[in-house]
């Protein structure tokens, strides 16, 4: 027998979300996060796994229809906390959606912003930097290559305008599109970048000299602050910014995610279908541009 390749044997899904905890330690979430299994018995088998940015009721749909085990998400559901899953509310309702359809729910959300080949990996590779290159912008205490954001160097600067044309070449189409603060033909060498909110890091990204940073929900004042900060006297104008939707900057990690879950799972002989969702679950559906003044 190829001890390296074990027979094909069916995994449970206990043996998904220890793969999983392997792939996007959990360990790495942060104190307020909800990451882990919300939804299944760790017995049950799993076939087929369906990965999505966030647990809405088309996704939970979508994921029951196509006779999905198991939905993995980014985000968690149950984030905050209830006291009640009845079915009138909207959370009750997926959580009935899947369990009378027989598939449970995972989460890997800041454990898979921190770890290696996780959402800022994926999302400082789409600006044109090598993610095997990049370092945390917040390491671990206890594992210095992993943690919050990434900073890296582009091997060939570009200008602003061309970095973030890139982008919105290669990050899900949202309806808010990219937003961009600093002169458009500025060179752009060190990229910093942060899948999801990431205003609580400017300090952090200025700190180690990025030209430009990624990231999303970028709120009116910390982002005034920060441009103020860096237009000010004494300032090098940096960091220039680029705030893309939410989800848009984290969905760019599905794909790698799906890829690492089967290698790792058929590594152990499980024979497993590993799909992404197709679905767009940012909340906004269109813009109404505001006349010249």
């Amino acid at each position: 027998m190829d001890t390296a390749h074990p027979p094909s044997t069916t995994a449970t899904l206990q043996d998904v979300v220890d793969v999983a905890d392997r792939l996007w330690p959990f360990r790495l979430q942060e104190d307020w996060d909800a990451s882990g299994l919300a939804v299944g018995r760790p017995e049950r088998p799993v076939r087929r796994i369906h990965l999505a940015v966030d647990p809405v009721a088309s996704v939970v749909a979508e994921a029951v229809d196509a006779g999905a085990d198991l939905l993995l998400t980014h985000h968690p559901l149950l984030l905050r906390g209830v006291t009640s899953v009845a079915a009138d509310g909207f959370k009750g309702r997926a959580i009935h959606d899947l369990v009378e359809g027989g598939c449970a729910l995972l989460s890997c959300h800041t454990n898979a912003d921190a770890a290696r080949r996780g959402v800022s990996d994926a999302l400082i590779a789409a600006c044109g930097v090598n993610p095997d290159d990049a370092a945390p912008l917040v390491p671990d205490a206890a594992d210095p290559r992993v943690g919050l954001g990434r900073v890296g160097t582009l091997e060939h600067p570009v200008t602003l305008a061309e970095l973030a044309e890139r982008l919105a070449l290669r990050i899900p189409p949202a309806v808010q599109g990219l937003r961009v603060a600093g002169e458009p033909g500025r060179r752009i060498g060190t990229v910093a970048v942060c899948g999801g909110s990431g205003d609580s890091l400017f300090d952090t990204v200025r700190a180690h000299g990025a030209d430009v940073y990624v990231t999303a929900d970028l709120r009116h004042h910390p982002a005034s602050e920060a441009r103020e900060r860096a237009l000010g006297p004494g300032e090098h104008g940096t960091p220039a910014l680029i705030d893309a939707a939410h989800s848009a900057s984290e969905a760019l990690w599905l794909p790698w995610a799906a890829e690492d879950l089967q290698r790792a799972l058929s590594a152990r002989g499980f024979e497993v279908d590993v799909h992404v969702s197709t679905l767009r679950t940012d909340p906004w559906d269109f813009t109404v541009p505001t006349p010249p003044g």
